[in-house]
């Protein structure tokens, strides 16, 4: 049996699992506001190869921008101007106004859940099936963190009396959080 026929061509692939077009990142976000990138990018290939005549070759998924020390230093700076030392808009938005930035942000991620589910099938070689529940996972997650932080608020309304002292404990944003999720 010829190796080079255990790998599909993608004309072999159903249309619906190919990746139509690579995903090219040409922008970055900086203080609310993409920026265009005109620099160096890092490509991303799927480690599922196919077949391309009397070769096998990986699918390009896209590329991403290789931000340089300066714009990691304008993304910090925005942050922490954004920030405020705590007088800054998200900071002093309301648990309410937050939550329902959260959900607009949901609503927009679920817009993009066949790409997304798309592209950990080729970059992380997941079934459709498992890459569907981890797109659908990480919806829940962000709705459970927020039911949460409303429970959370909810007990913190109430006074309670520790060692003779009454009190009422409030939580608020305490400053700059870099977040980067798995990087498959």
């Amino acid at each position: 049996m010829d190796e080079l026929n255990i790998f599909p061509s993608l004309e072999e692939v159903p249309s619906y699992f190919t990746v139509s077009e690579p995903l090219m990142q040409k922008h970055y976000l900086v203080n609310g506001e993409m920026k265009p990138w005109d620099g160096r990018m890092q490509e991303i290939y799927s480690p599922v190869h196919i077949r391309d005549g009397a070769a096998k070759k990986p699918v390009l998924l896209g590329a991403y921008p290789m931000l340089r020390e300066k714009e990691a230093l304008e993304a910090l700076d925005a942050a922490v101007k954004a920030f405020d030392n705590g007088r800054g808009f998200w900071p002093t938005m309301n648990l309410e106004q937050r939550i329902q930035q959260m959900y607009r942000f949901i609503d927009k991620m679920k817009t993009q859940r066949e790409r997304v589910v798309n592209l950990l099938m080729w970059e992380i070689g997941k079934t459709r099936k498992d890459s569907e529940k981890e797109f659908d996972r990480t919806v829940k997650y962000i709705i459970d963190t927020i039911e949460e932080v409303k429970e959370l608020d909810r007990e913190n309304s109430r006074f309670t009396i520790e060692d003779g002292i009454l009190a009422q404990i409030r939580r608020s944003p305490l400053g700059i959080v870099l977040c980067m999720g798995p990087f498959n």
